[in-house]
């Protein structure tokens, strides 16, 4: 695994473009969940809980010492897994027993429970969902890749091969929000990781497409809730 910040860590997922993470929350804990167009599968002390699509920056209410264990699907693929349109969990953190049978998630919880690691139980159970869903759509993906690479929505809807209202329907599904909302986001992701790598405040504004450094802190401070400068401490989990 990956150190990131604090007692967190991540590693790839076996499962295409998830990531599997740990975290035990420490005392003064206090960088927020950003939004990241991503729905979370999270083990938290012996209960499988889902964290929808972010809007706005999310503060754990956790105890110091209170573990968690995640699965961060790729933006637009949960849904198909979980039964579920994102738009219905949006900004929302709920157990997974209110989405699927108490049954079901009782014994995926004892088998999380029963895993060396809960990070590995989770990731199990979704490669085993994943496998016998088959294929998932592939718009999604390509909406992602259009978005990450700077394009606008319309190039999106094109990339897609639909017309700018099904894209909105079909990223409410996939997305918890519209494309405009989700450009927005993969946007000041793509320009927080850039400094975060190193470059200037002004260099990763333009490399991330805003109009200017000016441009680049009001928009996160409208989707994070802070400036650029004070979010530099690491992505965090989505509990």
């Amino acid at each position: 695994m990956v150190e990131r910040t604090g007692g967190y860590r991540e590693r790839p997922s076996g499962l295409d473009g998830a990531v599997v993470w740990t975290r035990t929350v420490e005392s003064g804990d206090s960088v927020p969940v950003l939004p990241d167009g991503s729905i979370d599968l999270l083990w938290r002390e012996g209960t499988l809980l889902v964290a929808g699509p972010d809007t706005g920056p999310y503060r754990p209410d956790a105890a110091p010492g209170t573990r968690f264990a995640g699965l961060r699907f790729p933006p637009g693929s949960a849904p198909a897994l979980l039964g579920v349109p994102a738009h219905e969990l949006r900004d929302r953190r709920l157990e997974l027993a209110d989405l699927w049978p108490v049954a079901t998630v009782r014994a995926l919880t004892a088998e999380a429970n029963a895993a060396s690691d809960p990070a590995a139980g989770l990731e199990a159970i979704a490669l085993r969902r994943a496998a016998d869903l088959g294929p998932l759509d592939p718009l999604p993906r390509l909406v992602v890749a259009a978005l990450e690479s700077g394009a606008s929505v319309a190039v999106a809807a094109d990339a897609a091969g639909i017309g700018a209202r099904a894209l909105h329907r079909r990223s409410l599904a996939a997305f918890g929000y519209g494309p405009k909302t989700l450009a927005r986001i993969l946007r000041m992701r793509r320009a927080l990781a850039a400094v975060r790598a190193g470059m200037s405040l002004a260099l990763a504004a333009a490399h991330a497409g805003y109009a200017d450094q000016a441009h680049f802190t009001r928009e996160v401070t409208r989707l994070a809730g802070s400036p650029p400068g004070a979010l530099l401490g690491g992505p965090s989990p989505a509990e």
